[in-house]
């Protein structure tokens, strides 16, 4: 009985066993540790020493780091996009295949967090499957159930902080650091695990910075 008491207290501790990891973009940058597609990936100013700007571009485009593997955790980073309709969708691609076209993504439209119109303020915050389910599926069969706004409101031409917990199959989206989930949803796939990005969409780049990543070890 003793023996099966400890046993059960063991595999209790191993699995709420977390592992945070604090990523330096510019550094991983420097040293070949990022992989871009459609796009390009440069260095920030002195003000965000860890960080990095992707370009901008026609289609959507990522920067990929190059062993990551993420699994179920916490993903945390800055981000800054801007106020310019249609120009600006900035966000964390997650669960990839080594193709660079399958993966979860949750990415954010600033120029919709101050909008008047309260249909293009429930654009901010979305989440998307490629290439199954991109915005335009998820919007048209399941409108308002993948995307909503955000809560508090950032500023749309500053800097804002995003907090991803996934859970699987449960993905919660905070932003600037809400009490409440901006969006709550459930991954549209099986994947369970897969690699790490930093996405930006059509026509647009961003600003990324101070990524830190807590590895969970439920599978």
């Amino acid at each position: 009985m003793l023996l099966t008491i400890v046993m059960m207290f063991i595999s209790t501790v191993g699995f709420s066993q977390q592992r945070t990891v604090n990523y330096n973009l510019s550094e991983l940058l420097s040293s070949g540790k990022l992989s871009a597609t459609n796009r390009t990936a440069t260095q920030l100013s002195d003000k965000e020493p860890n960080g990095i700007k992707i370009s901008s571009a026609a289609g959507e485009g990522a920067v990929w780091l190059n062993g990551v593997k993420f699994s179920n955790g916490i993903i945390e980073l800055d981000i800054k996009g801007k106020n310019v309709e249609q120009q600006s969708f900035v966000g964390v691609a997650f669960h990839g295949l080594e193709d660079t076209k399958t993966f979860d993504v949750i990415y954010l439209r600033p120029f919709n967090f101050k909008a008047t119109d309260s249909v293009k303020r429930s654009h901010s915050v979305q989440y998307a499957s490629h290439p199954d389910n991109p915005w335009q599926v998820l919007r048209e069969k399941f409108n308002g159930k993948y995307e909503n706004a955000v809560t508090p409101v950032p500023d749309p031409d500053n800097w804002f902080h995003i907090r991803i917990e996934v859970n699987y199959p449960v993905v919660k989206t905070f932003v600037n650091g809400g009490a409440t989930p901006s969006l709550t949803v459930a991954k549209l796939n099986d994947r369970k695990n897969g690699i790490l990005g930093l996405w930006v969409g059509n026509n647009s780049g961003g600003d990324f910075a101070n990524l830190k990543i807590t590895y969970s070890d439920k599978d």
